[in-house]
């Protein structure tokens, strides 16, 4: 039996977690020592995405707002500090970066038709090879990200159980149905592993941007020379130089492969020799930001239509109306363009190279999508008669708005925010892929579908290949999950159900 507070519904949740703090106290204790486990990448990440020192430099560069400067190296110098705390899943712990020593491996064996062959290893985590070393890291950034997902759910629960005025609510059976639903738990899962790569992208990689991408020339390695058995020292970029894949059988490092200083190479090399996986991995961390800036930015114009225009009616909804038939009779990509040309010199295409600029175009241009698939919701619930209820007891328009047509709407605009997310991925990919999108360094998946594309039928296939799979497996998951919210709010829709039927391409792209 639940412990229910005696409150009004309207008592803030500090009140009830004050009459009954042990559960609260218990579970948040926990998230506290996982948070402090990598609480140095968390601020890290926070100190890069976005680039803060691009905003400050243009906000300390307007009059008047120069006095702020104290302010920002205050905020900067506290976030370096935090940054360099040291975290339990990093490569400086986990390193996977060593060379080979000795003049031949340890032994040799064959089993089951495959070679293997075991070398002594020096830098590496507990002197494994860097492929086992590489993999540790990997398998235990992804545990680390299942157990914060299973203790938000036991979070959930304690709310539920200790602090909900309700024993139930519909939201439990809408979550009991996601929880049958398999084709959107697939999605589920996909996306999940899709954005912890990207926010462990630093530490997922075999190396790091600024090494292997970024500035290959300002960092050195060391190797094991097999013809003179003497352990080496090279630059990266060098060491890139003859690690390239070009599809012949000379110039190809493919997946799972080690090139010839030692490095290994989960999903091969790029033309230029660069580290695929880390170009991926990071990638990955890019559409997330555009995906996520982006449908937050057209939620939030589409969810404050909606519900205006269904309360008020009449030329308000016509005026809606009119303007999203504008912007959706505007050529987009001609508008990219033009906005990329008009705002390119601007401290907005700095962000990301070009990222933020995406994402608020995306944005801007991406609402009445979102707007049309709420609108109909709006309409429906705003002539229920609870609200007509609340209009006779006085209340403001903008209560009724919040308490009691938002709660019904917002369930299909995560449905459909959902699905136009993969959208989002697929544009910026095709604009990277054309040369219109993220400005390089900065990867994207859709630069390294570019670079292999004459080499789709050589040996060095994986350039294009691997992260073309990518990309549709991630809109897959998006659609699969929006799929899945769709069918656990509302059984009856003609998805199919949990059995998960529904074809991939139903999606918001």
């Amino acid at each position: 039996m639940s412990q229910q507070t005696t409150h009004g519904d309207d008592a803030p949740l500090l009140d009830r977690i004050r009459e009954n703090p042990q559960p609260a106290i218990r579970w948040a204790a926990v998230a506290a020592v996982l948070l402090a486990l990598q609480v140095g990448a968390v601020f890290a990440a926070m100190m890069e995405l976005p680039p803060w020192d691009t905003i400050a430099g243009y906000v300390l560069g307007v009059p008047l707002l120069g006095a702020l400067e104290p302010a920002f190296s205050a905020v900067a110098g506290v976030g370096d500090r935090l940054a360099d705390v040291p975290t339990l899943l990093s490569r400086e712990l986990i390193p996977n970066r060593g060379h080979r020593v000795g003049n031949g491996p340890v032994f040799e064996t064959t089993i089951a038709g495959f070679d293997l062959v075991y070398w002594q290893w020096d830098g590496t985590f507990l002197g494994l090879p860097a492929a086992v070393a590489w993999f540790v890291r990997v398998a235990l950034v992804y545990l680390y990200a299942f157990v914060w997902m299973g203790w938000l759910w036991k979070g959930y629960l304690v709310f539920r159980e200790n602090y909900r005025y309700a024993d139930w609510t519909p939201a439990d059976d809408v979550i009991d149905r996601m929880r049958t639903h398999r084709w959107g738990q697939f999605g589920f899962v996909v996306i999940t592993l899709f954005v912890v790569m990207a926010l462990f992208a630093p530490a997922l990689g075999p190396t790091t941007f600024d090494e292997n991408i970024d500035k290959p020339y300002s960092h050195e390695l060391e190797y094991l020379d097999k013809e003179t058995g003497e352990v080496e020292t090279t630059l990266v970029g060098n060491a890139n130089l003859q690690s390239k894949s070009r599809g012949s059988g000379n110039e190809n490092i493919g997946v799972g492969s080690y090139d010839e200083y030692d490095r290994w190479h989960p999903f091969g090399t790029l033309i230029n020799g660069k580290d695929l996986f880390t170009f991926i991995a990071l990638g990955s961390r890019v559409s997330l930001f555009i995906g996520l800036v982006a449908i937050g930015i057209s939620s939030v114009i589409a969810f404050g239509l909606a519900m205006v225009s269904a309360y008020y009616k009449g030329p308000v909804d016509l005026a809606t109306v009119l303007l999203s038939d504008s912007i959706q009779a505007m050529p987009r990509l001609l508008v990219l363009i033009a906005a990329a040309v008009l705002l390119g010199e601007t401290w907005i295409a700095d962000i990301y190279n070009g990222g933020f600029l995406l994402a608020l175009l995306f944005g801007s241009w991406g609402w009445p999508g979102l707007w049309r698939a709420v609108r109909g919701p709006s309409f429906q619930v705003v002539e229920r008669e609870w609200v007509d209820a609340a209009r006779s007891y006085g209340q403001t328009p903008r209560r009724i708005m919040q308490k009691h047509m938002a709660p019904y709407v917002v369930g299909y605009l995560l449905i459909y925010a959902s699905m136009s997310l993969g959208g989002i991925i697929i544009a910026t990919s095709a604009l990277s892929f054309l040369g219109l999108g993220i400005t390089q360094p900065t990867p994207e998946w859709g630069r390294a579908i570019s670079m292999g594309q004459e080499y789709i039928a050589t040996q060095s296939w994986h350039i294009s290949i691997i992260p073309g799979l990518l990309i549709v497996i991630v809109v897959t998951g998006f659609n699969a999950l929006g799929d899945g919210i769709r069918d656990a709010i509302d059984p009856q829709s003609d998805s199919g159900g949990a059995s998960g039927e529904s074809a991939a391409a139903g999606g918001g792209a």
